[in-house]
């Protein structure tokens, strides 16, 4: 029997569970969730041997502290953060043997918002609809941590052995995400779009894991009618009463009756899920 386990001895924020998400179920209102920073969810599992799917833990903005009850390998990607065990500093971005007992605490970010913390084995909560992510919208998956939580771990898997390290890209400056016009940006005036696509962008301070939220400019709708609820898709930005475009993440809700502007393809969110509050965003229309 597996008794292998981490204790929470500090939650942060917001730690979660996540793996790669529930995608299919959207017709059931269950949207796909998922890590934030894909990439960075990838590549802590491959530091510790897992394979890319494996649950991981996602922190917000002052990660979080662990103790686990047997000795286990760990990663810890995505942001930039101190990384301590027992006190004693350990590498970001590389696999570190954490003793049985011994306290793993990673801090705040030094750049960025979200850390990926993969343990050899996977996290190993039970699934819900085939994925062991949390999501805030719905709330299914397991609840994000609180002090006191027991984590259940997997058995580490046999593979030939993880790099040492991996390269690291920024957070980035400015956050730059390609939008593709549609389904109702003809429900905005001409200089709506014009507008969107300039300087004055920036990442709301309320931006969380359901919607990139945006300060800057209004966007001026020339259509006043009510809209039947839609579906929406990851990456869509939905326009609210306030004029301020809202760019749907992996927590966002699968029907929506604001319109949306236009949609930013998947592969370009990664970025989002490390804008800082402030960021400067532009947003670079294009045909396809």
């Amino acid at each position: 029997m597996n008794t292998a386990a981490l204790d929470v001895v500090r939650a942060g924020a917001l730690t979660t569970v996540q793996d790669e998400g529930r995608p299919g179920h959207a017709h059931l209102g269950v949207p796909r969730s998922g890590a934030l920073d894909v990439h960075a969810h990838r590549l802590a599992n491959r530091l510790v041997g897992n394979p890319a799917d494996a649950a991981t833990l996602e922190t917000t903005l002052d990660g979080v502290a662990l103790r686990p009850r047997t000795p286990v390998t760990v990663a810890v990607t995505g942001a930039p953060a101190p990384v301590r065990v027992d006190g004693r500093p350990v590498a970001w971005g590389s696999p570190v043997r954490v003793p049985a007992g011994a306290l793993l605490d990673i801090g705040r970010p030094t750049a960025g918002i979200r850390t990926y913390v993969a343990v050899a084995g996977g996290i190993d909560v039970e699934p819900v609809l085939g994925s062991r992510a949390t999501d805030l919208l719905s709330g299914l998956g397991p609840a994000p941590l609180a002090p006191g939580t027991e984590i259940p771990l997997g058995l580490p898997h046999v593979t030939p052995p993880a790099p040492d390290a991996a390269p690291w890209q920024a957070p980035p400056r400015e956050l730059l995400l390609p939008l593709l016009p549609g389904p109702r940006h003809d429900w905005f005036t001409p200089e709506s779009l014009r507008t969107l696509a300039g300087p004055g962008y920036r990442v709301s301070p309320a931006a969380n894991r359901i919607g990139l939220r945006t300060e800057g400019p209004t966007l001026i709708r020339i259509k006043e009618d009510e809209l039947p609820s839609e579906g929406m898709v990851l990456g869509a930005v939905q326009v609210p009463p306030d004029g301020l475009p809202v760019v749907f993440l992996a927590d966002h809700p699968v029907t929506g009756g604001y319109p949306v502007i236009g949609v930013v393809p998947e592969e370009h969110l990664a970025a989002a899920a490390q804008a800082v509050p402030g960021t400067p965003i532009r947003f670079v229309v294009r045909d396809r």
